[in-house]
């Protein structure tokens, strides 16, 4: 996300979510054509002198410490899984202060939740020794997920500048953590998310057959609007996995670290973001960020 030549609103935190949907699901697509390789997650089967982890934990390390030499993680809206990390060779750009000091981090939970959840419900099972391409895929997977994880902060930035500012505080200051959850969760949206969430499966995750006849001349082709209770067979990935990550995991972990950076909110009692514009005018916007 661009943070440096605009000011940061809620439409367009609902813009840059929506987009992450469409790239985790693409992601996600990438990731199934190969098995799950779960050697690849096994810190004992590939043995790298000096490193003590997984396969895929190595070259997460080693695409992290890239990425942190052209300043990835100086991002708002990125987080790193490994450390330590090179300083950046670029001179560092004047981001907005747009989130209040904080030390949230979910990568961990995150990794563990996809390593031994998320790829035995997208990958056939067993070792088709793709094991390079399969954690390639994984990283991306496991970077996108994080900056959706962790865009919580920014919702919950946004929600404590809101309407119901006081309350926030109160349950804050009470270290209420069912209150400040109860009080950021909106089921109906979660809900629509869920349903959105389904239908993009439906329609990105086919195979397109390019064979149908086209209409004839003069005549008006009426768009198919495929129906989740009537899913093709040739799915990329199983129709209810998108959704069902979402459900339990995404929305969990994303509520977390809201709740988290809440928590931690009125340890910086002055400060103010940059630029979360008409905040208090929209209540009906803040519902609308679930989570």
């Amino acid at each position: 996300m661009n943070f440096t030549n605009n000011k940061l609103s809620l439409p367009k935190i609902r813009d840059e979510l929506v987009r992450l949907e469409d790239s985790i699901i693409f992601a996600l697509i990438e990731r199934a054509q190969f098995a799950q390789n779960n050697n690849i997650y096994d810190p004992d089967h590939f043995q790298q002198e000096g490193f003590p982890g997984s396969f895929l934990e190595y070259l997460l390390h080693e695409i992290e410490s890239v990425h942190a030499k052209v300043r990835r993680y100086t991002s708002p809206d990125e987080y790193p899984f490994t450390s330590p990390l090179p300083e950046p060779i670029l001179p560092p750009l004047a981001y907005p202060s747009l989130l209040a000091p904080n030390t949230v981090n979910y990568n961990s939970q995150l990794y563990h939740i996809y390593t031994t959840q998320i790829t035995p419900s997208i990958c056939r099972p067993g070792d088709d020794g793709n094991y390079g391409s399969s954690a390639t895929k994984d990283v991306e997977v496991l970077q996108i997920l994080s900056r959706r994880i962790h865009f919580g902060k920014f919702v919950a930035e946004a929600k404590f500048s809101g309407e119901e500012h006081e309350e926030y505080v109160r349950l804050i200051k009470k270290r209420d953590r069912q209150g400040l959850m109860a009080l950021l969760t909106n089921k109906a949206v979660e809900e629509r998310l869920l349903r959105r969430l389904r239908r993009k499966a439906l329609i990105y995750g086919q195979e397109i057959d390019d064979e149908t006849s086209p209409p004839p001349p003069g005549a008006t082709e009426k768009p198919v609007r495929p129906s989740v209770d009537e899913a093709p067979s040739n799915l990329r990935i199983p129709l209810e996995a998108f959704a069902d990550m979402y459900e339990k995991y995404v929305i969990p972990l994303t509520k977390e670290v809201e709740v988290d950076y809440l928590l931690q909110r009125l340890d910086s009692p002055d400060f103010v973001p940059a630029g979360l514009k008409d905040v208090s005018a929209s209540s009906t916007l803040t519902d609308r960020f679930q989570p």
